[in-house]
């Protein structure tokens, strides 16, 4: 795969346990999860709602602590026995499902706004590089407009663009499309294959939708019911570049229902699991 030529963002989640509140409710969210990503890998994970996708994803970014494991990013530990929150950084970047744009700032304004405040660029040097990735985007046209005045897969596109600016090792995605109607997120998805062909950033990202995580992905980690661990992984041989061509053959069908096999299994567990709980 492409991917493979990176040379950064190698992530490495070995033996990782998180118990919420351990001496209350004492829910174990993440069990034992051990995982290898490659540099410049786009490693999807699914799995039914509330398995504790995201609380891995809080751990790499530095949000969540753990309670036991160690996770390392390039050989370098973010968070292990004697430090059970990894420090923030702008080498670990997020994009939630949510838009966390600031309404009052242009999209130029909230690209630049980071390495400004931040202190890694002056105010010039930031918008100029802003601007620059705004039009690799395809929002050169809209870089003076207000969110509120662009669509949501624009503010969204804007968002992650804001997310590499600092050329991060990772970027992290947390349902990023989730909300969208199926043609906003198809266009989505070529736009972030444009980026990820052009950066070969190391993406980490969590979706319920299995052919986007196929379409994207070079892995997909099929994760169990809560308490997390990795249960199922499908390789993804598909060639990039990808298009839209791919949907339609054989090979990413099989794919899909390989991963759907393994998905449907720990979704009847989490549904019957909730059942007893409100019984």
């Amino acid at each position: 795969m492409q991917a493979a030529t990176a040379t950064k963002g190698a992530i490495s989640i070995r033996n990782v346990t998180k118990i919420y509140d351990p001496e209350g409710v004492n829910v174990m969210a993440v069990d034992d999860c051990s995982l290898e990503i490659a540099p410049g890998e786009v490693c999807m994970i699914v799995g039914p709602s509330g398995c504790g996708k995201t609380t891995l994803l809080n751990a790499i970014a530095g949000f969540h602590s753990i309670t036991s494991g160690e996770i390392y990013l390039d050989g370098e530990m973010l968070c292990g026995p004697d430090k059970p929150i990894a420090d923030q950084g702008a080498d670990r970047m997020v994009v939630f499902q949510n838009g966390a744009l600031f309404p009052w700032k242009t999209l130029l304004e909230n690209v630049a706004y980071g390495p400004i405040v931040q202190g890694i660029m002056g105010k010039k040097e930031a918008r100029d590089k802003a601007q620059d990735i705004l039009a690799e985007a395809g929002l050169a046209d809209f870089s003076m407009k207000f969110p509120g005045e662009v669509s949501s897969g624009m503010s969204r596109r804007a968002e992650i663009v804001r997310a590499l600016i600092n050329d991060p090792k990772v970027l992290l995605l947390d349902e990023p499309y989730r909300a969208m109607d199926a043609l906003t997120k198809s266009i989505m998805h070529e736009s972030l294959l444009e980026v990820y062909d052009r950066t070969k950033v190391t993406i980490f990202f969590i979706t319920h939708d299995l052919e986007e995580a196929i379409f994207l992905g070079d892995r997909v980690v099929v994760m169990t019911t809560r308490p997390a661990k990795t249960k199922k992984i499908v390789n993804v041989a598909i060639k990039r570049p990808r298009d839209y061509t791919v949907l339609s053959s054989e090979e990413f069908r099989l794919l899909v229902a390989e991963a759907k096999g393994a998905v449907h299994e720990e979704a009847i567990k989490a549904f019957e699991a909730g059942e007893r709980e409100l019984a």
